[in-house]
């Protein structure tokens, strides 16, 4: 008996997004990183292209490296006492993109101000000569008064900042129309929520095809099946033609993997699980080769290891996916 067809044609693709600008784009980095253009299910190739592949960023911190898990600060050593020496060793460490996260500038961890945070994004530029990603604190009214500074600083580089929420998009949507930058837009685990703040930074005169949604994460085994199912969604609705989820997608991976407890008990308490340094290394290895499968295009990782392993995941994958196309 003959297997029927399968496949399906989409009406549309996902925008494709490049973060940084060279010389030839009067910026300065070394290269840029172009995500998103997938035009079917992730991976189904005989669907259609898959797009661009997906690219990794490293956090680098303005402040608290001391607080990472110790089995990460063995990897990084001295580099997390300084934002600038972290940025180097995070492009050491085969990095395509560098996530700086400004939480120093929370009010209750340092409440670091503008200044300290402009001249620190512009030694970061100095330094390593990868994309951008600029990361407020998250909280509105600090956000609002430090990423239009720096986005002013970090004006041609075309970096991608955020996030943009319903409740603090004007300001940023203003400075990086300004500024030359993509756009972070956070919807946390609503579809709706996303499609809101993509409706409310178009009609503040963002483009569309310069958003990255951010429909935040989860740690495998902590709602990460909810937070999969979002993503799935809102890529079936984005290639079958909705203009408002047509947005590529980050998943920041690290962050999430790192604060649960397989990443951070040790042996004893966890018996069965295997020893820590290999256990928490998996739970971020897999929390975001899982993601690449919903249709994640950025993956903001921590481990030097689980780079190397989601990269040899990617590698395959899109191998796989030009012999299913042939």
């Amino acid at each position: 008996m003959k297997a029927s067809e399968t496949a399906q044609r989409w009406a549309a693709a996902i925008n494709t997004v490049t973060i940084g600008a060279t010389a030839a784009e009067k910026g300065t980095r070394g290269k840029v990183v172009t995500i998103g253009g997938a035009k079917c299910i992730p991976w189904m190739s005989y669907e259609g292209d898959i797009g661009n592949r997906p690219a990794i960023a490293l956090e680098v911190w303005d402040s608290r490296g001391e607080t990472w898990p110790a089995g990460l600060q063995s990897l990084y050593g001295d580099a997390l006492k300084d934002t600038v020496t972290w940025a180097k060793k995070a492009a050491e460490f085969g990095a395509d993109l560098i996530c700086l996260r400004l939480d120093g500038t929370h009010p209750d961890l340092g409440d670091r101000g503008a200044d300290e945070s402009v001249a620190l994004v512009k030694s970061v530029l100095a330094a390593v000569d990868l994309p951008l990603i600029i990361w407020g604190c998250g909280i509105a009214e600090k956000d609002n008064i430090v990423l239009p500074r720096v986005s002013e600083a970090a004006r041609g580089e075309n970096c991608l900042i955020g996030t943009a929420t319903d409740k603090n998009y004007r300001t940023l949507v203003a400075s990086c129309l300004a500024d030359g930058h993509k756009l972070l837009a956070e919807s946390p685990l609503d579809i709706n929520i996303a499609k809101q703040v993509n409706i409310l930074a178009h009609d503040a005169g963002f483009p569309l095809e310069n958003i990255v949604m951010f429909p935040t994460t989860a740690a495998m085994g902590y709602g990460f099946d909810y937070v999969l199912s979002i993503m799935e969604r809102g890529r079936l609705a984005g290639i079958g033609g909705d203009q408002l989820l047509m947005q590529p997608v980050l998943c920041d991976v690290g962050l999430e993997s790192w604060r649960v407890k397989e990443a951070n008990a040790g042996d004893d308490s966890m018996p069965g699980y295997g020893p820590l340094a290999e256990r928490a290394l998996m739970w971020e290895t897999l929390t975001a080769t899982n993601y690449l499968q919903a249709g994640g295009d950025i993956l903001v990782m921590r481990h030097p290891g689980a780079v190397k392993l989601v990269r040899d995941t990617i590698d395959k994958l899109v191998a796989g996916a030009k012999a299913l196309a042939a």
